[in-house]
């Protein structure tokens, strides 16, 4: 098991796996916010290529918040679970994306503030987190990517559980984890830091990124 010394080391040797990307067009690399941020600053400056973030919101059962029945993210789109999303009530399932669209809303403001629209057509999303513990975030951030018009989307973290990389691998159409450990704990555990990503640190990656 390999221990990072933080998220910068994690994104160099993500990036390592990723070279096969070098020179394909319409490449764009996706930090997850906010953890996945730094990361993916490092695997875009190693790549090359364009590096702009992809804010969802997971919308969480009322009574389980862990599991979702769909997902937000921007430009309006909405993605549901409908197995899971009949059974909550209509009104919960209109409080919980009420609260998670103004949260959304709250993080585009901030990290788009000069920027246009994330516009996905035709691109190959690079989808990059801090690592895969349920892979919840991973799976709504992928099927918003479609919404959004990749032609090809790719998962890509530094440390995964096996159950959250076979779930990907089914949505994905690539998904690159550079270790599953056999018995997965805690993401935390896999760096020496893991400090909480503030907003302040994902605008000035995005702005040094440029």
């Amino acid at each position: 098991m390999t221990v990072y010394r933080d998220r910068a080391e994690a994104g160099r040797a993500l990036a390592d796996r990723l070279t096969a990307l070098i020179g394909e067009p319409g490449v764009v690399v996706l930090g997850l916010v906010r953890g996945g941020v730094p990361v993916a600053r490092v695997v875009a400056e190693r790549l090359g290529v364009p590096l702009d973030v992809l804010v969802v919101r997971k919308l969480g059962m009322p009574m389980a918040p862990e599991v979702a029945f769909g997902a937000l993210g921007p430009g309006g789109v909405r993605v549901l679970n409908d197995t899971v999303a009949r059974q909550v009530d209509s009104a919960d399932i209109a409080e919980v994306q009420h609260r998670e669209q103004a949260e959304l809303d709250r993080r585009e403001r901030i990290y788009r503030a000069g920027r246009p629209p994330l516009d996905l057509t035709d691109r190959v999303a690079v989808i990059v987190d801090d690592g895969l513990a349920t892979g919840a975030t991973a799976r709504a951030a992928v099927q918003v990517a479609r919404q959004l018009g990749a032609r090809r989307v790719v998962v890509a973290v530094p440390v995964g559980s096996e159950q959250a990389y076979e779930m990907l691998a089914a949505d994905a159409d690539q998904v690159i984890c550079a270790q599953r450990p056999p018995t997965f704990g805690a993401v935390g555990a896999y760096y020496d830091d893991f400090h909480e990503v503030s907003d302040e640190e994902v605008t000035a990656a995005l702005t040094a990124a440029g």
